[in-house]
């Protein structure tokens, strides 16, 4: 028994897929028209699966496609980011770009800078994308001893890329040994250079851990950030 169908799709069809479904299904006369917001199918056939299964499958595939939804733009954004590392000898100890001397330094893939690791963090969370060690993996060897200040000239980039700029930042460092106070300001400087802001929205604070654990054993250094971002208009 003959049965009339009608099928609406709710998608636009493109060119390629209504050509094909005009020549698979041209001598059944089924009537194919299309408007910036639908296709809609009238044809008179003997049973409701009179469309073959490539053009289903193509016309399935057409219309299937998952919706992209863009990030939305919120006036602002905070981020936290944290990291530490072990304190180990024959390492440099770099912070914030600067070199330290210390009888041992971080052990890492890369250079380990733990302020610099952890601001990167701070940035990223606040952009709502993956943590540092999955946009810079370590067991990837190209960055194997790689400059920190890659991986955060990566993070700056993203954040304006995303449309947002640095409200302002702060982060505390966390070691029992060396005193940071005597390299706090080169440190504070070469973050600001780095992330392109201006010094008076950047702070840096230093704490020992009062002797407790890892770090209060100068067996490991630890930081935290905080990050706003705001939207740039």
């Amino acid at each position: 028994m003959a049965m009339a169908t009608s099928i609406h799709y709710t998608t636009p069809i493109s060119n390629k897929i209504l050509s094909k479904l005009h020549q698979q299904h041209k001598p059944s006369g089924a009537c194919f028209t299309r408007n910036s917001v639908f296709l809609s199918l009238k044809s008179t056939v003997r049973n409701s699966s009179s469309l073959s299964p490539a053009a289903t499958s193509a016309v399935e595939a057409e219309t299937q496609k998952p919706s992209v939804t863009p990030a939305k733009l919120l006036p602002f954004r905070v981020g936290h980011g944290f990291d530490l590392h072990r304190l180990e000898p024959g390492y440099p100890l770099i912070i914030g770009g600067i070199n330290i001397p210390h009888d041992r330094g971080c052990e890492a893939h890369s250079d380990g800078d733990v302020l610099l690791h952890c601001v990167v963090d701070a940035i990223l969370g606040a952009l709502g994308l993956p943590d540092i060690g999955q946009i810079f993996p370590d067991n990837d060897p190209k960055w194997k001893g790689a400059a920190s200040s890659v991986f955060i000239k990566e993070a700056v980039r993203l954040m304006h890329e995303s449309g947002y700029e640095l409200g302002n930042l702060d982060a505390t460092l966390i070691l029992q040994r060396p005193k940071v106070s005597p390299h706090k300001e080169a440190i504070r400087a070469n973050l600001c250079e780095l992330l392109g802001a201006d010094p008076s929205v950047v702070n840096l604070k230093a704490k020992t851990h009062e002797k407790v654990d890892s770090l209060g054993e100068n067996r490991s250094i630890a930081a935290h950030t905080v990050v706003l971002l705001t939207r740039k208009y």
